[in-house]
């Protein structure tokens, strides 16, 4: 299996992870508190929450990405990246479909989930997202000097079980970009509130 060339998956993760900067800065920063906290129905969630349980995640990811870049001796940059079989089903699952339609839906681990977990949910989480996310691209663009396949990553509702970083990568901004639509659905939906 040839994978991906590394320069095109890095490329093309970094433009989801600028476009979903670039939505944030334009459409949520100057939402008014009605709208950041409006929900179409009991249990679903708002853009606050949506936005602190992707911070939550970053907190997480962003620190491991850092340090395994920073500690590994894997210094040589493969052409292509293969994704691992539980890389490739984790990053997938998450993967918007060609409609940008949410596949499969899952239920967000309790410690990372903003209605059980309301200590996640931050009032400056729009702001916080936006510098989360380039912090991302900064992570991204030193990737292009480590091997993405022995780079390994613990991920966040396991001890054990660890992602090649490539796949980590895809997992993350996969999640990140299928949020984002949750959010645009959220603005689109017909009873969304006008400014206050």
């Amino acid at each position: 299996m040839k994978g991906f060339n590394t320069d095109q998956l890095i490329a093309s993760l970094t433009e989801i992870t600028q476009n979903n900067i670039d939505f944030v800065s334009k459409k949520c920063v100057h939402l008014g508190e009605n709208q950041l906290e409006w929900r179409p129905k009991q249990g679903s969630w708002n853009i606050l929450e949506i936005l602190s349980h992707l911070n939550s995640y970053s907190s997480y990811y962003h620190k491991n990405f850092k340090e395994r870049i920073a500690k590994t001796k894997f210094k040589s940059v493969k052409e292509n990246f293969v994704s691992s079989p539980l890389g490739k089903s984790a990053w997938k699952s998450m993967k918007l479909g060609r409609a940008n339609n949410v596949k499969r839906k899952f239920k967000a681990p309790k410690n990372y989930n903003p209605l059980n977990n309301t200590s996640i949910v931050s009032h400056d989480a729009v702001n916080k997202f936006i510098n989360d996310q380039k912090e991302l691209i900064e992570i991204l663009e030193l990737t292009k000097s480590v091997n993405l396949k022995k780079v390994k990553i613990k991920i966040s509702i396991s001890k054990i079980v660890r992602l090649r970083l490539g796949d980590a990568l895809m997992f993350v901004i996969y999640h990140n970009e299928r949020h984002i639509q949750q959010i645009k659905n959220l603005m689109s939906h017909p009873n969304f509130p006008k400014k206050q």
